[in-house]
């Protein structure tokens, strides 16, 4: 009774995640965030804060702040989970305004360096993230992009393994 009434004021979102960009569609409304996939942080007195996300994080020019790219790594698509964590936390707070606040399901597709699949560490990490983000629930998608036409949350497998 509760997943059903959680469903019916809640929405989806999908996230796809390429090193250098970030894609994150409200299903329900169609609200689309698609930017770089950066995090500015600032440094002063050994503080740190965070100054701006996604395209914005180009327009600070500050010595005591940096800009990174969380899914930046040689080898995996996610580099550093905590930013990559603030950045989704953002995005999802951007497009999911509501007056009653029901936390979104999410899908994490990775969209590059997933040669092989993933394993199950970086599956666990990428459902983690959307969970730490604010999802109430979050499934990883690997394969072709998703249509968001005809998009259903409940036929995407759960788990891998």
């Amino acid at each position: 009774m509760i997943k059903k009434i959680l469903d019916k004021f809640g929405t989806v979102l999908y996230v796809q995640i390429w090193e250098k960009r970030i894609k994150v569609t409200d299903i329900t409304t169609k609200k689309i965030f698609d930017e770089k996939a950066l995090v500015a942080v600032k440094n002063e007195n050994g503080k740190k804060s965070i100054e701006a996300v996604g395209n914005n994080a180009t327009l600070v020019s500050n010595v005591n702040t940096s800009v990174s790219e969380p899914f930046s790594h040689e080898r995996l698509l996610l580099s550093n989970f905590t930013l990559a964590e603030i950045l989704l936390r953002y995005i999802l707070n951007t497009l999911v305004k509501r007056k009653i606040f029901v936390s979104p399901k999410v899908v994490i597709h990775p969209m590059e360096k997933i040669e092989g699949g993933l394993g199950q560490i970086e599956i666990r990490a990428f459902r983690e993230l959307a969970i730490g983000a604010g999802a109430r629930d979050a499934k990883v998608h690997q394969g072709r992009e998703l249509s968001i036409l005809n998009f259903d949350y409940e036929s995407l497998p759960s788990d891998y393994h």
